[in-house]
This record gives structure tokens, C-alpha cells and sequence, in this order.
């Protein structure tokens, strides 16, 4: 995963310059997760521990006691008896302040664990009367809301603050803290001292969370590292709607920024990324290509564990009673016989005839797709009948479940192929309202984890994507003026 690319600047591994640097989780999967901020819920907004040493009292050399040195000492000099006093004092002074430090840190510590506890236990419901979300909810709601704390300002090739860095480390080992205790149940053999041997019942990490969880906080410290990989660049970045590149360092900011109106003007809030009028060395080139690879490999990871999780949620009842009767008059007649009728199913050929030109078109067709695919899955479910009616119905019912097995197995290979040609798609209605009813704790934890994940090396990605083709924008202008 971590190999270095050797492809040249136009071999992009199927790469499309981004357009946008959009951070995949901007939306919330239920209707009580907060992503904006400035939201007074929010579950991030709480204090770090950098604040701590702004606190400590300070004291200066005379402010050490001397009742532990009486003058009745015989042999003890008063002037000598004070100067050392307070040689000998000033390291165990500064031991004093890194004690009350620690233990203000301790104090800190604690009342991060009481708050999070706390609304847990009452479910976001700050008023105690039992209207709370479930457990599942609160733990989903405070992973996404302490991703956008931290990594919500975060729109730049660099590492993350340190205090940043503590507070996610920190909090994310708090709200993980849970999965230790979600273990199953297995059968194992005991012996005894006798040598008896008997059969007990063991408690184990249950198989998601065993599989799971430590490949993603393994990828998480992957992600981590590539950002602190960029801590010094050949690259700069000039604040939104900066009429001049050389904010930072000297540069041609008209020049960057031309062949990339459409970025600026549809996200004119994040910072411009700028290179010098030469572009970036083979070094640093292949160091980007790098680090591109690797987080498009934590993507795809990511995003796989995410769908995993979800496709194991129970669909609630709620969406299963907006599902129409039929899958056709979800997708339409157009779609309905090219799925059916051909032989063959080519979805990207049917994508390529679609006339989707937004994301939010892309977004509704995904959610005919889906509603169909499972309005087709639940028609092959047979119902128990006399037997009469089975020998009668035996040939018909054969062809009818074939049918739908057909048409559900061609629906989930088109919204495969839709969310790969659109990546940055938002989660459908069926994954957002399993997560809003789901109230599995160990599976909302990674969903959660996993989803703020991907939306991470999402970002990173698009970030590369856009120091590349700033890279490549200014080799282009080079090689004209020069020719």
C-alpha cells in the first residue's frame, strides 16, 4: 500500500482532479447528530488538556517557606541557611507545579468521563424525562460530532495540532473503551487439578469488533501519519478569495489559480493551494504519489468495513412501509426493460445513458435503485401455502422468483457502479435510517468509526489531487512559455 508510485505526472491511476476538497460525513445519518461547529450539543466541545499549564499559580524564589529550617537549629547560620533554602527548594517547587498539573489534568480527565457518561446514560436528553435517543445513537452522534471538531477546520496537506491530535486520541479511546465489554459467549474445555476436564462457557470479543476494530485503528493511525508526513512541503496554500499568492511565500497566485475557476467558485471557502512557477521536484512529486496511494487504500478500506456493517443492520420497519408494490414503477418503465429484457446486463452502459448531471440527481436515482432492489428481495420470499396450491402454483412461482432474482441482483450491480462512479455520494435513505434506528452499540461504534474514516481519506485524497494539478497547471504554462 505504501510503495512508491514511479507513474509519471499524466498517469493518474484513474484519478480525476478534484474539484472539491468535501468532506464525505458533512451530513448527519440521523436527525439528532449535529455537524456544524458551533452547535452547543455538539459532543466535541469540550475542553483539552493544553489549557491546563495556563492555571498553574506561579511562584517566584521568595516565596518558599521557612518554617521547616527553625533558627533554635544550632550550628545553622542565617544568611547561609537561607541561600541554600532556596537553592534547594526550586526543584522541588517545579515538582510541586507538575504535581498540581497532573492532578488538574486528572481533574479534567474525570469530568470528561462524567459528561460522557452522563449523556449516555440520559441519551442527549439534557432534561431527563426519558426522550433520549438509544445508547447506539448517542455513541454514533458523538463519534461524528467529535470528527468535526477536530478535523472540521482541517482543510490542508499538514498534521494536526497537537492539542487536536490529544482530543481525538483521547476522546475516540473513550467512546472505544466500550467494545471491550461486548464480548460473546463460546464453549471451551477446562481442566481441572484433578484432571477432570469439563466444558464451560468462556466470554470472547464478539467476531465484528475482534475483525474489525483494530484494522480501524490501524488505518486511523495511518491516516494520522500521512498527514504528519507533510510537515515540510514544497507547497503553500493562500487563504479563499486571496487576490495575491505570495501571502506566504513568493509566488504567482493569477497564475495558479486560472485554470481552476470551477473549483474557486464552487468552493471558494477552502485555502488555495499554490506551487512555485517551476511546479514541485521529482522528490516531492513522487512523495504526493505516495501518500495519494496509500490514503485511496484506506479508502477503499474504510468503505468496505462501512458497507459490511450496514449491510448487517436490520432494515426498519419504517422504510420497509414507504417501499412501493413494485420495483418497476420505482425505476421506471425505461430502465425496467433494459434490466429485465437483455440477456446481458451492462449497468455502466446504463449509467452512461442516464442524463444525471448532479450529485443530488445521482442521490435520488440511487434511492429508486435501492427501494427496488428490495421490493424485488422481499417478492421472492414465498409464503406458506396448502399443498394444493403449491403443485399448482410449483411452475409459476419458480419463474416469478426468478425473475425478481434476477431483477434484485441487477439492482445492487447498479448502485454498485453508481457509487463508485460517484464517490462523494451522500449515504441513501435506507443507510441513514438504519443508522438513526439501529441499537446495536458494538455496530454503531464502527459504523461510525469507519464512515468518519473514509470521509478522512476522502479529504486527503482530494487535497493531493489538488496539489497535483496545481503542479501540473504550472509545468503546462512552462512548457508554453518556453516553447
Amino acid at each position: 500500500m505504501d510503495s512508491i508510485s514511479n507513474s509519471d505526472e499524466n498517469s493518474d491511476m484513474g484519478y480525476q482532479p478534484s474539484a472539491s476538497s468535501l468532506d464525505q460525513t458533512d451530513q448527519s445519518p440521523t436527525e439528532t447528530t449535529s455537524y456544524s461547529i458551533q452547535s452547543g450539543e455538539s459532543f466535541a466541545y469540550c475542553r483539552t488538556s493544553s489549557v491546563t499549564s495556563a492555571f498553574s499559580e506561579h511562584t517566584d524564589d521568595n516565596s518558599c517557606s521557612e518554617t521547616a529550617s527553625p533558627n533554635c537549629w544550632p550550628g545553622m547560620k542565617t544568611p547561609t541557611r537561607a541561600a541554600l533554602s532556596r537553592l534547594g527548594m526550586k526543584p522541588h517547587r517545579y515538582a510541586l507545579d507538575e504535581k498540581q498539573q497532573d492532578e488538574e489534568t486528572m481533574d479534567l480527565e474525570l469530568e470528561l468521563m462524567k459528561e460522557r457518561f452522563s449523556k449516555l446514560l440520559l441519551g442527549e436528553d439534557m432534561s431527563g424525562s426519558g426522550k433520549g435517543v438509544c445508547t447506539a445513537v448517542t455513541i454514533s452522534n458523538a463519534v461524528t460530532n467529535l470528527y468535526a471538531s477536530v478535523f472540521g477546520q482541517h482543510q490542508k496537506l499538514e498534521p494536526l495540532r497537537p492539542d487536536k491530535k490529544l482530543m481525538w486520541r483521547r476522546e475516540m479511546n473513550c467512546l472505544l473503551s466500550v467494545c471491550d465489554y461486548i464480548v460473546e459467549f463460546a464453549p471451551a474445555l477446562q481442566t481441572l487439578k484433578d484432571g477432570t476436564t469439563l466444558e464451560v462457557m468462556t466470554s470472547r470479543p464478539r467476531s465484528d469488533i475482534y475483525i474489525n476494530l483494530p484494522a480501524l485503528r490501524k488505518l486511523d493511525t495511518m491516516l494520522l501519519d500521512i498527514l504528519d508526513s507533510f510537515k515540510e512541503t514544497e507547497f503553500w496554500y493562500a487563504d479563499p478569495g486571496s487576490t495575491s499568492g505570495n501571502s506566504t511565500r513568493s509566488g504567482s497566485f493569477r497564475r495558479i489559480i486560472q485554470p481552476q475557476p470551477q473549483r474557486v467558485d464552487d468552493k471558494w471557502w477552502l485555502p488555495i493551494p499554490c506551487v512555485s512557477s517551476t511546479g514541485l521536484s521529482e522528490k516531492a512529486k513522487k512523495h504526493l504519489l505516495q501518500k495519494r496511494d496509500c490514503a485511496y487504500q484506506i479508502h477503499k478500506a474504510s468503505l468496505s468495513i462501512n458497507n459490511s456493517i450496514l449491510a448487517e443492520m436490520e432494515i426498519p420497519e419504517s422504510y420497509i412501509a414507504t417501499l412501493p408494490k413494485s420495483g418497476k414503477a420505482s425505476v421506471g418503465d425505461t430502465i425496467y426493460r433494459y434490466m429485465y429484457t437483455t440477456e446481458k446486463f451492462y449497468p455502466d452502459c446504463l449509467l452512461d445513458s442516464l442524463d444525471i448531471g448532479s450529485e443530488h440527481e445521482a442521490h435520488e436515482f440511487a434511492d429508486k435503485v435501492e427501494a427496488s432492489m428490495h421490493t424485488w428481495r422481499r417478492k421472492c420470499v414465498t409464503h406458506s401455502k396448502s399443498s394444493w396450491d403449491a403443485v399448482k402454483d410449483f411452475v409459476s412461482e419458480i419463474d416469478r422468483n426468478d425473475k425478481n432474482n434476477v431483477l434484485a441482483a441487477r439492482a445492487e450491480t447498479l448502485l454498485f457502479c453508481l457509487k463508485q462512479r460517484y464517490p462523494e455520494l451522500s449515504q441513501t435513505t435506507l443507510d441513514t435510517s438504519k443508522i438513526q434506528y439501529n441499537k446495536d452499540v458494538g455496530q454503531a461504534i464502527l459504523e461510525s468509526y469507519s464512515r468518519v474514516l473514509e470521509g478522512l481519506a476522502f479529504n486527503i485524497v482530494a487535497w493531493i489531487e489538488d496539489v497535483l494539478f496545481v503542479h501540473k497547471t504550472m509545468k503546462r504554462n512552462q512548457q508554453t512559455s518556453c516553447g
